[in-house]
């Protein structure tokens, strides 16, 4: 054990480590969500369109849509620090995808199948769990 003090910035820098390790994880794994879902929508949109009950020019828009999203967010996860301000943004737009997915179903636009109406309502779990993580983390982030 060494009885030499460590200075305050070290150990305010070792602190910091695991929180941009889990900042960059967490963006990491919902690109990659995200990322294979868009690939979905926009390979298989002939097939889901009627499973779905959701046209499939809106599922493949949506696939573009999140296949952009998804390398936003493996970019903002490789920069060198990964900021607050990011995780933020980055929860915020998966906040507006949860409520705008849940006004879709309850709205019944296009009028999507029971399948597809439940299909719609995970989705919009999942990314509000990834929101929660992203807001934790950019509380304790440096």
């Amino acid at each position: 054990m060494s009885t030499h003090p460590v200075p305050a910035a070290a150990q305010s820098r070792r602190a910091a480590l695991p929180r941009q390790r889990l900042a960059r994880g967490i963006l990491e794994l919902d690109a990659a969500v995200t990322g294979a879902n868009g690939l979905v929508y926009l390979a298989a949109a002939g097939a889901l369109d009627s499973l779905l009950g959701v046209p499939a020019g809106l599922l493949r828009s949506l696939g573009v849509f999140l296949i952009v999203f998804a390398a936003i967010l493996w970019f903002l996860a490789t920069r060198p620090h990964v900021s607050r301000a990011v995780v933020r943004g980055v929860a915020a737009g998966n906040v507006a995808w949860t409520l705008a997915s849940i006004g879709f179903v309850l709205a019944d636009l296009y009028s999507p199948s029971t399948v597809g109406a439940v299909w719609i309502v995970l989705q919009a779990v999942v990314v509000a769990v990834f929101a929660g993580v992203q807001l934790v983390i950019a509380r304790d982030a440096s």
